[in-house]
Formats: structure tokens, C-alpha cells, sequence
């Protein structure tokens, strides 16, 4: 069985993560990207799906963890009767190779460990064929199964039962290495790696890009892991980012609201350059934006909401039978059918961060306007149109208001692109639809008689999208408008002191079951606090869901309050960016709207 999802920790190399639990077992890897079919699916099942644990043999050790500051170097402590000792993993940032380093060093005394190797490639679908092919003196073991294989150096390990195990004890001042290489299985095995300079060059890439991190304010711990999350999301090739490293980790226990995050959702990239952009990373976003080029080459109106992590678009939704499910939460799902949703927000989201690159004086390029405006003659063609919103539902398409708002933001951004940056453009045309939906939504998105700004048209229940309203500057975050939908908001999607997205129970997502409250959610009512003036609100409602936080600073989508536990996927970049945003509105820093005045 799978541990609790607040008990993983990740190994990134910027291209692909490990999850490692507290007591040593990775139970999740795809290799050689996030999007990649797993070799260890534990967390999808249980062992038999794939783990390699490395853990100290006395049942009684203590153990504790830690990032090597501020890097996705894990270094895991063993305390045992007999002695003291450490294994300090991580992935190596190097486009040489794929790597996993596992290495034990004795701290005093003597400890033995005991390491378990069970590889199930394919999502468990594939059993490979495991051989010998090192000596006593440097074992080691081959796998391999179709495209893939897995080399493990380091320690003897002999076959029992589908598995591999081997134990060897470590003395003070004494180590070894343990590492797994992925290559493909055409090609010869390649050479040992020097793990040396790879931890070196690894632990010296993560500081370097952590000091560049811009914050002055509260909570630094917590958004400079924050924002190195959102950085391992980040496709060190590709440039593309993932909403987070796992699938169908669920959101509601042993239900079907199980989804796969292994992609790029234009939306929640959009979000995460916004906040790396407000923190002094401008290059990523020239980066991106030729990801996004790439991506939606061709006829705009073929415009996807998501892609794979190259840009790819057939990210066709299937289920898993190889794997029972978390929990046995079922089913199991690679691939996300949201792909070919239309949601009308995501321009606005794009051209928001888009423009956001521009105030900090990102160049536009001869392609980077183009694109834009080719983005903009989407949503010309598109805006009168019904949307599947930013939740994704599964049931009928409405015209969300969150949607009309971000459409409202695509022209608004578009207009003052030509107005105050001299840029070629049609904004007579813009300005008028902008003017338009503005118009719409105060007559068809708004209750007057309830005082609040409402989920979608015809509908009198709120959402917690709607809170981006202010944050994109549709409306101030203290007009009367808003204060009565964040009043309605805490009357009716609060549970526990945090803020669902919606209330199942309207049946809108088209979905059986309920949720847990949305992590991210609840960081914009932080940030809707701070810039209404009702700071000791936020300050109250940051702190506590800061704590929810794992300890090495980790979250995932949702929270479940009275379990006391992490829900959904892991890591999840839009609480982290949410996390970004909320610590920024403490510190006084108005984010998307200011940029408007």
C-alpha cells in the first residue's frame, strides 16, 4: 500500500522527478520524462507495481529527512542502535545522461541496509528481463523490456520472487553508491558516471538559481521552495511545465476524480511565468514562449488548452488496468480528454503573463507579437461561445463567469499592447468586444439582488475562479461587487476555514462524488485578504496553510482537513504559484492588476 501523499518527497533533474517516501521506497518514476510510462508505480498500487526501497535493516531506526538547502538533493538520516548513517539522492541536472544517485554514507558506528529492487516498467505492464552483468567487485544488474533499459550499480542484489535484494553495512566515514541509469535498450550500456561531480555540479546548480530568487517579504522559506518546485516542473529541454509529477492521485478517496497532470496546461504555465517573472526570472519566459510557438504551430483555431511537454497534442484519455489506483482509487488515467476542451479563459491567462513579460522589459520578438495576435483572432472567433470553464467539467459547457472576465483580460491586454507599446494591432476592434463583454457580464455574471458575481449565467452559486476578477483588475479587490462575493464565498464554499472550488453538489462537473478544499483556492482568498486591507485575515489563513506543507515544504492540489492529509497530485504547481502569489500580497505587491494602473 502506498504512503500518504504528504510523505513523498521529490528528486527533479528537470525533466522527470522520483517520489521517495520518508522510510526510503521510491515509488514513482517515469523515465526519461514526467509524461513517460513508469518504472516504479508503487504509488499507483503497492509493491508489486514497482518500488526500489533503501532503508536501514534494524526495524527500530529513527529516521529523519531534509533538502540539502536550497536543492532537490534529499539527504535521509538512520538512526540505529548500532550507529548513525545517511543517504543523500538526488537526480543529476547534467543532459548527459538519466540518472537516479543513492548514496549511503556512515555518519558513526556501523548501520546496515537492506535495498529492494522491484522494476516494472511500462506502468507495471512490462516485466523485464533482469541479468547479472557486473562482478563481486562492481555489481550489477540489466533490465530491460521493449525500449527501455534500467541499469543499477552499487551493491549485490540477487532475484527472489520478481525481486532483487542485497544488504551491506556502512562505517563511519564510509560510503557507497548506489545509481540507476535509464537508456534506451539499442544502445550499448553506458559508462559509470562520476558521482562526485555530479553531486557537486547538481547541488551548485540548485543554489545558484535559488539565489537568484527576488522576494522581500514574508515567508522566503516558503516561496523560494515554492518556486524551485515550479522550476523542477520546468522541462529543462523542452521549456514546457507540468501541473504536476504524478497522475490519479485522487481527490476525493476511492473515488473517480482522478486525473493525469503530466502535461502542459497553457493555463496553469501562463500562472507559473507570472511568478517567476515577479521574482527576477525573465529568461524563462522568452523560453517559453517559444514552447508555446512551437506548441500551437499552424492554424490558430486548432488552439489546444493543454499539450505534452514537447508540445505534443495527442494526449488522447485512457485507463489503466495494470495499476489499482492509490488507495484503489480507480481508475487510473494517462492522457487527459480536457485536451480537447475548449476553455475560454486560457487566452486571457496567456496574453495576462505575456504582457506581465512585457512590463519587466521582455523584448517582444518578430514571432513573440505575432503570436499574440494570432491568440487574439482566436478569441474573436471563440468568445460568444459556452466553455468547459477552469475546472475542466465534464458536464454541460455554460458561460462560465470566470471565463467571460479572462476573454475581457485577453482584449484589455491586447488594446493596451498598442496603446501604450506602440504595437500593430486592431485595437478599435478589441476595445469595443472588451467594452462588450464587460457589459455582459455586469448584466448576466452578476446578482444584484444577492450582491455577489455568480458562478455562470443563470446560475445564483459562486465559484472561487471568481476571485481572479480582481486579480486581473476586471473589478477593485475592495468594490462592494467583490466584498459581497468573497462574503458569499465564506458563507457557502467554506469547509473548516478553507474555500472549495465550487459545491459538487450543483452538479455542474458532470462527476459522481465530492472533493476536498482546492490548496490554491484558498492562497487567492490570501491574496483577496491582503489587498481588501483585512491583512490579519490573511496573515491567519497564509500561516495556516503554509503548515499543511510537508516537511520538505511540499504540496499537492487539495487538502483534506479532517484526515489530517494531502490530497491529489503532487507536486502541484498551481498551489505553489498560489503560494508565490498569496506571500507577495503580504508584502504589499498588488501582482497582476498593478501592472494596469
Amino acid at each position: 500500500m502506498a504512503a500518504p501523499i504528504e510523505d513523498y518527497a521529490i528528486l527533479s533533474n528537470c525533466r522527470t522527478a522520483a517520489l521517495v517516501t520518508t522510510d526510503g521506497s521510491i515509488d514513482w518514476l517515469c523515465l526519461p520524462r514526467y509524461d513517460s510510462p513508469s518504472i516504479f508505480g508503487a504509488l499507483l498500487g503497492d509493491e508489486n507495481h514497482g518500488h526500489w526501497s533503501l532503508r536501514a535493516s534494524d526495524p527500530e531506526a529513527s529516521v529523519s529527512r531534509r533538502y540539502d538547502g536550497d536543492t532537490f538533493i534529499l539527504v535521509t538520516r538512520w538512526e540505529t542502535a548500532t550507529g548513525v548513517a545517511e543517504v543523500h539522492e538526488f537526480m543529476p541536472i547534467d543532459g548527459g545522461s538519466v540518472e537516479l544517485v543513492r548514496r549511503v554514507i556512515g555518519v558513526s558506528g556501523e548501520v546496515e541496509f537492506t535495498s529492494e529492487l522491484r522494476l516494472r516498467l511500462d506502468y507495471a505492464r512490462s516485466l523485464p528481463w533482469v541479468r547479472q552483468v557486473g562482478s563481486h567487485v562492481t555489481p550489477a544488474l540489466l533490465a530491460i523490456a521493449g525500449p527501455d533499459a534500467i541499469l543499477v550499480r552499487g551493491v549485490e542484489m540477487n532475484a527472489t520472487d520478481h525481486a532483487h535484494r542485497g544488504t551491506f553495512t556502512v562505517r563511519e566515514g564510509a560510503g557507497v553508491d548506489l545509481n540507476l541509469t535509464w537508456f534506451p535498450s539499442h544502445l550499448d550500456t553506458p559508462e559509470p558516471v562520476d558521482v562526485d561531480r555530479m553531486l557537486e555540479h547538481t547541488r551548485v546548480w540548485w543554489q545558484d538559481w535559488a539565489g537568484r530568487v527576488d522576494h522581500d517579504g514574508p515567508f522566503e522559506g516558503e516561496v523560494v521552495r515554492s518556486l524551485l518546485v515550479l522550476r523542477a516542473l520546468t522541462h529543462e529541454d523542452t521549456g514546457g511545465i507540468v501541473a504536476a509529477a504524478t497522475t490519479s492521485l485522487p481527490e476525493d478517496f476511492g473515488g473517480e476524480r482522478n486525473w493525469d497532470y503530466r502535461y502542459v496546461w497553457l493555463r496553469d504555465a501562463a500562472l507559473t511565468i507570472e511568478a517567476l517573472i515577479s521574482h527576477g526570472f525573465l529568461r524563462v519566459t522568452a523560453r517559453w514562449r517559444q514552447w508555446l510557438l512551437r506548441a500551437i504551430a499552424g492554424d490558430p483555431k486548432d488552439l489546444q488548452i493543454m499539450y505534452g511537454l514537447a508540445g505534443e497534442r495527442d494526449l488522447l484519455e485512457r485507463e489503466l488496468t495494470s495499476l489499482p489506483g492509490y488507495e484503489g482509487a480507480s481508475p487510473v488515467r494517462i492522457g487527459n480528454g480536457a485536451s480537447s476542451q475548449y476553455q475560454g479563459d486560457v487566452i486571457g491567462e496567456v496574453m495576462v503573463a505575456l504582457e506581465a513579460a512585457r512590463v519587466a522589459g521582455v523584448e517582444e520578438t518578430d514571432f513573440s507579437w505575432a503570436l499574440q495576435r494570432a491568440l487574439l483572432a482566436f478569441a474573436e472567433r471563440h468568445f460568444h461561445k459556452p466553455d468547459n470553464g477552469i475546472w475542466e467539467i465534464r458536464g454541460e459547457p455554460q458561460m462560465f463567469t470566470h471565463s467571460r472576465a479572462m476573454i475581457w483580460a485577453a482584449f484589455d491586454r491586447g488594446v493596451r499592447a498598442v496603446r501604450e507599446y506602440g504595437l500593430p494591432g486592431k485595437a478599435e476592434k478589441w476595445e469595443r468586444l472588451r467594452d462588450q463583454i464587460r457589459d455582459e457580464i455586469q448584466e448576466h455574471g452578476y446578482d444584484e439582488k444577492r450582491g455577489h458575481y455568480v458562478q455562470h449565467y443563470g446560475s445564483t452559486e459562486v465559484d472561487a475562479s471568481l476571485l481572479l476578477l480582481a486579480q486581473v483588475g476586471f473589478v477593485e479587490h475592495d468594490d462592494p461587487r467583490m466584498l459581497g462575493t468573497v462574503a458569499e464565498m465564506e458563507r457557502t464554499l467554506m469547509s473548516n476555514g478553507l474555500l472549495h472550488r465550487y459545491r459538487t453538489s450543483s452538479g455542474v462537473d458532470g462527476l459522481t462524488g465530492t472533493e476536498h478544499p482546492f490548496l490554491a483556492c484558498s492562497f487567492w482568498l490570501v491574496e483577496q485578504y491582503a489587498n481588501s486591507g483585512r491583512i490579519d485575515d490573511a496573515t491567519a489563513l497564509m500561516t495556516r496553510l503554509c503548515g499543511f506543507a510537508n516537511d520538505v515544504g511540499l504540496l499537492s492540489e487539495e487538502y483534506d482537513v479532517q484526515g489530517g492529509r494531502q490530497a491529489g497530485n503532487t507536486p502541484q504547481a498551481l498551489s505553489h504559484l498560489a503560494l508565490v502569489r498569496a506571500a507577495d500580497a503580504l508584502a504589499g505587491h498588488h501582482g497582476r492588476a498593478a501592472d494596469r494602473e
